[in-house]
């Protein structure tokens, strides 16, 4: 696991995207050679997919979706393969096009083309790398050796922190809560080599055999480092037991979903007193901080924790596992093969069920897309989202934001007051539509044709650095936080902005070619997810200027609470596998996203349908519009997932598994029911629902 300084700036971003914000690189080195032909987008209604055998009115999912896999199984490089996967695959292609062009020289290279494509370019000299060996990680394997005493570890902990090693914590920048136009300096607890602090703690033998797995992955990649056997697992057990400390002092990841319990300002001075074992102004300035007196201790718990760690653990194994998370946090592909390949096996293979690592040439598109996204997603833009896609998405926005609109209006249980206070924040949401108004400069950014491992370290100092400046100056609300080829969008609460790159905004979630009911369905649930976001149980409680504020009634949020607790049970109740419930709490904000959202799309799309004179019981091809709205719908969900990789989403993802982003909607929704004529008793008509928004 990674951790940025830029992670605290999109701690709640992380919990506001349509699918998994981040997902740590877990593939290797496989086949060099790309798809002869690009990867055909499916349409936002195919009818191919159906599994009309089934009852939509007891499995939507399974009726929209069922066939799916029977035209797209999960391909051996993949956890898991649904329709946004496909449009993925379709824009690593045309990446890999533009990389290919820009790698292949030339005179004529713009200052971006010859950074992407050397980048591009070094990441598949895997002889290059493979010759260098371990050579690049040799100063700091050195510097490690050469450590006398736990007084030295400040200097060498500030290094990890501009170079992205997740050793025991992580420092960087992030909106202050309370003042949102304020950048400030913040400490987060960090360290473990496993997904989420749990896994340390779970009980049962799936949970208990990852812990060996795990165990036995440290013990290898020591192995690999010149350890003998003895030492190698000697150090791997002392790793696991200073990992599990470290796991028993951290806040859990449902607990960190609570704004309040991640913002604890306090003098820099009380952080010293606070963890006394390392002097936090030196580490600051290492880490090229501006001067700082005060900063957000996410979790003061743990600091006091770590530090206890540090006192008792012996300087020989805070070494060893300095030299683990060395490797471990080290980007995958500038890895000699054998490292590589261990990381692999246990990232991917065992935790997740993917068999076979991905291409080389697709690991290589997405590192250069992470260390150079603007400048890739500049040509990618110019090839891929004309101004006639902007546009259309911009209308729907607007449309869907007026549906909220007038949704607040009509609401029976929040009082005139904060419906005030709701509707001011609405009409204060910015909207990003497919990339940046001003594009980054990576003029400083030093990127050689030979030197993979020193581009992509380069790349993160660059990013860490430019995280660092911005504490202390006026915050730039035109900023991104994906991409633009990037297959997703999020909802940033301190900007209170929502985000759409182009890189979603094309087949099956906006399909120009499909009927309006199908695209306010798919990518209209898309945009009112977002926006929804902005009044979940995280996001309602950011003011529309950004800052953490109260601005609902006691009365209005008592009732909100309410509503909240019955959709967090209505999802506990949802089995994702074997015994493995989705976590109710955990999802309540995707969940609140996925319902509110496509409730608001749904409204925009009648208020569509209106305008135009469409008759909502025609039939196309089977299907009234309405019908087509749920299936446009549905139909973005379509896929499949392997079962440890559905394992470990429920057990630290915020979303629900897409069966229950389907199903867990539509039967909250009677206008579902009637349009497929459903009775009220059956699952996806229950005679109790659950709404918020």
């Amino acid at each position: 696991m990674k951790i940025r300084l830029s992670i605290f700036s999109s701690a709640l971003l992380a919990a506001a995207c349509l699918f998994l914000c981040a997902v740590a690189s877990a593939q290797s080195a496989s086949g060099q050679s790309a798809p002869s032909k690009e990867p055909a987008l499916v349409p936002g209604l195919d009818e191919r997919f159906l599994d009309t055998s089934a009852d939509p009115c007891v499995n939507f999912f399974q009726y929209s979706c069922g066939n799916f896999p029977k035209y797209y199984p999960i391909p051996n490089d993949r956890s898991s393969f649904g329709a946004g996967t496909l449009l993925v695959e379709h824009n690593q292609y045309v990446l890999h096009e533009l990389l290919e062009q820009a790698a292949a020289g030339g005179a004529d290279r713009t200052p971006n083309q010859q950074k992407t494509g050397d980048y591009y370019g070094a990441c598949m000299d895997t002889a290059a790398i493979e010759h260098k060996g371990l050579q690049p990680f040799q100063p700091d394997l050195d510097r490690i050796a050469a450590l006398k005493s736990k007084s030295e570890l400040t200097s060498l902990l500030a290094h990890y922190q501009l170079t992205n090693v997740n050793a025991f914590f992580g420092v960087g920048e992030q909106q202050d809560f309370h003042d949102a136009s304020k950048q400030i300096a913040a400490a987060d607890q960090a360290g473990l080599g496993l997904p989420e602090r749990d896994y340390y703690f779970r009980t049962g033998e799936a949970p208990e055999k990852t812990r060996q797995q795990y165990v036995q992955h440290i013990t290898n990649t020591m192995k690999l480092l010149g350890d003998s056997d003895q030492d190698a697992t000697k150090d791997a057990h002392n790793i696991m037991q200073l990992e599990t400390a470290l796991a028993k002092v951290s806040m859990d990841i449902t607990s960190r979903r609570e704004p309040k319990n991640v913002y604890h300002m306090m003098p820099l001075a009380e952080l010293d007193k606070l963890n006394p074992a390392l002097d936090w102004t030196e580490l600051l300035s290492e880490s090229d901080f501006p001067s700082v007196t005060e900063i957000n201790v996410t979790n003061p718990d743990f600091f006091k924790g770590m530090n206890a760690v540090l006192d008792s653990t012996d300087l020989a194994t805070i070494k060893a596992y300095l030299r683990w998370q060395l490797i471990a946090s080290a980007e995958n592909t500038v890895l000699p093969k054998a490292f590589d390949d261990e990381m692999f096996d246990f990232n991917g293979r065992k935790l997740r069920g993917q068999p076979e690592q991905q291409a080389r040439w697709k690991r290589c598109v997405q590192a250069t897309d992470r260390a150079l996204g603007e400048a890739l997603g500049q040509v990618y833009v110019e090839k891929e989202f004309p101004p006639s896609s902007k546009a259309a998405t911009l209308q729907m926005v607007r449309d869907i934001e007026s549906a909220m609109d007038q949704d607040l209006e009509r609401l029976d249980w929040m009082s005139a007051e904060t419906k005030a206070r709701a509707k001011a924040k609405l009409h204060a949401v910015a909207d990003k539509i497919g990339y940046p108004d001003r594009w980054r400069d990576y003029s400083l950014l030093i990127v050689k044709r030979d030197d993979a491992y020193g581009n992509a370290e380069r790349g993160v100092v660059f990013e860490n650095k430019r995280q660092i400046e911005k504490i202390g100056k006026p915050v730039d609300r035109g900023e991104w936080g994906m991409t633009p080829p990037t297959v997703n969008a999020y909802y940033n609460p301190s900007m209170n902005d929502i985000n759409f790159p182009a890189g979603i905004l094309q087949s099956p979630f906006y399909d120009p070619k499909a009927s309006d009911a199908t695209n306010y369905g798919d990518i209209g649930g898309v945009v009112g997810h977002e926006l929804t976001h902005g009044f979940d149980d995280e996001g309602r409680q950011f003011d529309g200027n950004g800052n953490l504020s109260d601005w609902w009634t006691a009365e209005d949020a008592k009732k909100f609470e309410e509503k909240a607790d019955c959709t967090v049970k209505e999802y506990d109740s949802f089995v994702a596998i074997d015994d493995v419930h989705v976590n109710g709490k955990l999802t309540l904000g995707e969940n609140t996203a996925d319902n509110g959202g496509l409730r608001l799309a749904f409204i925009a799309f009648l208020a569509d349908a209106k305008k135009k004179n469409v008759d909502l019981h025609q039939k196309q091809n089977g299907y009234t519009t309405i019908q087509q709205f749920f299936l446009g719908h549905s139909q973005g969900w379509c896929g499949s997932t392997r079962p440890e990789q559905l394992r470990l989403q429920v057990q630290t993802d915020p979303h629900s598994p897409r069966e229950f982003r389907v199903n867990g909607v539509v039967q909250n929704m009677p206008e579902f029911g009637e349009a497929f004529g459903c009775k009220v008793g059956q699952p996806m008509r229950p005679q109790k629902i659950c709404r918020v928004w």
